[in-house]
Formats: structure tokens, C-alpha cells, sequence
């Protein structure tokens, strides 16, 4: 519908920006959500979070109940202050002004849902060395990406291709030239931007060498475990993590000389763990192969979070690929935790192999939308163009198990 085809709103309508809500549900804040829109569209993708109370009531009918002068029995049992969602924001402003004249604390979510997906927050991953390391989180997804600075040199890490420009400015605003744009596996949730920000900038394109067994399409470095990127005095060094996909590949980010070169590891650095370990669950293992190669990912993955990351310190500070709805940021900001804690406290890591396996199997969510094409495209093999490539990746990523910190 256009703007003209909305009723004229029934009172004073307030708003909201989706960077506001996205910082009062990073930290916890209670949140009210009123969605608008159509059942179909609010079951496949909706505002989420650890503070958030969400209730779906179409916007017809409110238009029915404005009719009969019955607004105020439609309000949902929702503390005040309500934010009111619909697709582009004009539904909701309607909604908005209704309920205000009703009497209820209502604002509008600006721009709707796809203003929400439009947004990329920037938060600063804390470190005890002279580095930037700064983390993207994409609320509308939970995906998250890096950008590693020092010394006037950056390396960006599963940008995502709808924020090129975002990237190409901070790194400017930081008067650092990017010198890498790394994906750490090949992704399925989201159409990776290594390619367009190595177009913008000259930047290397990096990906890990397993890449190349799964049909890669284009020309970019390939790094195998223990190998070792330079970035100013700080390194990013190479540390396979097979498990959601065979090539899968953290990085562990720290200071260079601190570090010892290409093969130190030492207390305090960053662990990019990709897809592999997040905050409150593991990684789902079916995306490569489906479901008939999950078991051996799922093994893969068991190995990669007991044996190879159990020879990192306990205080490497774990920077996922993504995080879930019930998640909580750090007092950073950042979502980052201690390789120690996430081990106390997610419970799949004291699984013994099996159990582990059949646990994570019994736990996946819906696959990613779309994650056949985004997988294609960002091996090279199908071309899209900027509106496809945001539209293919909407909604929930999917890309961890659900529910495998549970016991």
C-alpha cells in the first residue's frame, strides 16, 4: 500500500528509530512489541530479544474497530510503552496514532521492518593490547561481523555484502587502509561482502583453503589452519574449526609480538570463532552436506570444540558469528565471552562425543531462507544483484542449534 492508501492517522504519533530499540534490547531493557502486520509474515521473521514481549495483531483490525469505535478492547495485554511494527512503518504509524488517541504509550518502530534490516551497529570488543577490534551486530538477523585495526592497516571478517559502504567508511574514519576481507567458511544465511569490499578497496580477499573443495568460483588467498595474516602489529592467525562445514576456520586475533609471530597464542586475545561456538549454543552441522552428512560434522565439530579450542586460555575472549534472540551483550556491548565461561556454562561442551552428536542433531532449527542460492552466490556460481542479494537473506539466520546449552 502507499502512504495515500492509509487512513489519516487518529492522534499524535511518537517514534522510534530501529538503532533506539536495537540499544534497549542489547541491554535488556523490557520491550513491548505490538506487530501489524500478517500472521504468515510475523511466524517467518519478527523483533526478538532477552527483554521482549511480542504480540501479533493484524492491522485490519484496528481499522475494523476504529469503524465501530472499539479500539481500545483490540489493545493487547502489553505493557506501556508499546512500539508498533508493520513492514515499512506506515501500517504502524496508523496503529500508533489510534491507540494514542486510546490513551495507551504507543511509538512507531521508523521505516518498519525493513529500516530494521537495514541497520548495522557498531560495538567496540574489548582488548588489553593497542588494537580496534570492532564488532557489527545485525539485529534483524543476529549476524555478526568484524573489523580487526592497527597500525593504519584493517582486516574485515564475514562482512556482510549489504554493508560494503558501512566498512569502507569506518575504516576510513580510522585512517586505516583494508588489507584483508575474510569470510570464515563459506556462509549460508547471508550473501557474503568479502568481494564487494575488496572492489571498493583493493583489499585481499581471504578465505579458507577448503573453500576450493566446495566449488569456489573466484580468485581469493587461501589460508590453512596455523597459517597467519599480518595486519599492522596484529595477527590473525588461522585455526581450523571444521564442524558446521568442513573448511569452517576461526581466527585468533592478538598482538603480533605479544603473540611470538605466526604461532603464539597468548591470554587476552580474540577468538572470530565463525560458526562454531556462540554464547549460549554450538553450531548447527547440516548446511554442507544436509542431513545425511550432519553426523560427521557433528563429530567434526565435538573434536574442534573439546580438543582444539581446549588448547586456547581460558580468558581468549570468543567473538561468535552470530548471536539468538535470548542472548544478553556484555556490559561492552559487545556479544563476546571468555572461552572459560561459555564453557561452564554452555552445556553441550561437556558432552562426550556422542551424546553431543545426537543431542545437536535432535536440536536444528528451520534451515537459513534461501541457503541453497546464498550458498551458490557466495561461492560465485550465481550472480545476483544488490535488491535480490538483501531480499534472499531476510530473516532469522538459523545457523545454530537450538537448544544445545539446555542440560
Amino acid at each position: 500500500m502507499s502512504d495515500a492508501d492509509y487512513p489519516e492517522q487518529g492522534g499524535e504519533v511518537d517514534t522510534l528509530s530501529p538503532a533506539t530499540l536495537a540499544t534497549r534490547i542489547r541491554a535488556g531493557e523490557s520491550v513491548s512489541i505490538l506487530d501489524v502486520r500478517d500472521r504468515d509474515e510475523y511466524d517467518a521473521w519478527h523483533v526478538d530479544g532477552p527483554g521482549v514481549t511480542s504480540r501479533q495483531i493484524p492491522y485490519v483490525r484496528f481499522v475494523q474497530a476504529e469503524i465501530k469505535g472499539s479500539v481500545a478492547d483490540v489493545v493487547p495485554d502489553l505493557p506501556e510503552p508499546i512500539v508498533v511494527v508493520c513492514g515499512e512503518g506506515e501500517a504502524s504509524a496508523y496503529v500508533a496514532g489510534l491507540l494514542a488517541t486510546a490513551g495507551v504509550e504507543a511509538a512507531n518502530l521508523a521505516g518498519g521492518m525493513g529500516a530494521w534490516a537495514e541497520l548495522l551497529v557498531a560495538v567496540e570488543v574489548p582488548t588489553d593490547w593497542q588494537a580496534t577490534v570492532r564488532q557489527y551486530q545485525r539485529p534483524s538477523s543476529g549476524c555478526l561481523g568484524y573489523l580487526v585495526e592497527r597500525d593504519g592497516e584493517a582486516a574485515v571478517v564475514d562482512p556482510l555484502r549489504a554493508f560494503t559502504e558501512r566498512y569502507v567508511a569506518d575504516a576510513a574514519d580510522l585512517d586505516a587502509a583494508i588489507s584483508y576481507a575474510v569470510d570464515t567458511h563459506v556462509h549460508a544465511d547471508h550473501v557474503s561482502g568479502v568481494r564487494t569490499v575488496a572492489d571498493r578497496t583493493d583489499a585481499e580477499v581471504v578465505l579458507p583453503a577448503g573453500a576450493a573443495d566446495r566449488g569456489l568460483d573466484f580468485d581469493a588467498t587461501l589460508v590453512g589452519d596455523g597459517e597467519t595474516l599480518t595486519v599492522g602489529g596484529a595477527s590473525l592467525r588461522a585455526l581450523g574449526a571444521p564442524g558446521h562445514t568442513h573448511e569452517m576456520t576461526a581466527f585468533v586475533v592478538g598482538d603480533a609480538a605479544r603473540n611470538g609471530g605466526e604461532t603464539g597464542t597468548a591470554g587476552g586475545d580474540v577468538l572470530l570463532a565463525g560458526d562454531s561456538l556462540f554464547l549460549r549454543s554450538v553450531a548447527r552441522p547440516d548446511l554442507e552436506d544436509g542431513v545425511d552428512g550432519a553426523p560427521e560434522l557433528a563429530a567434526l565439530l565435538h573434536r574442534t570444540l573439546t580438543e582444539r579450542f581446549a588448547g586456547l586460555p581460558d580468558d581468549v575472549l570468543v567473538a561468535p558469528g552470530h548471536y539468538d534472540a535470548a542472548t544478553t551483550a556484555a556490559d561492552s556491548g559487545a556479544y563476546a565471552a571468555t572461552l572459560g565461561d561459555l564453557q561452564a556454562s554452555v552445556g553441550a561442551l561437556s558432552m562426550g562425543s556422542d551424546r553431543f552428536v545426537d543431542h545437536v542433531l535432535s536440536a536444528m532449527p528451520p534451515r537459513p531462507n534461501n541457503h541453497h542460492r546464498i550458498i551458490a552466490t557466495n561461492l560465485g556460481r550465481e550472480r545476483v544483484d544488490d535488491g535480490e542479494a538483501f531480499e534472499m537473506e531476510l530473516g532469522p539466520n538459523n545457523c545454530a542449534a537450538a537448544g544445545v546449552d539446555a542440560d
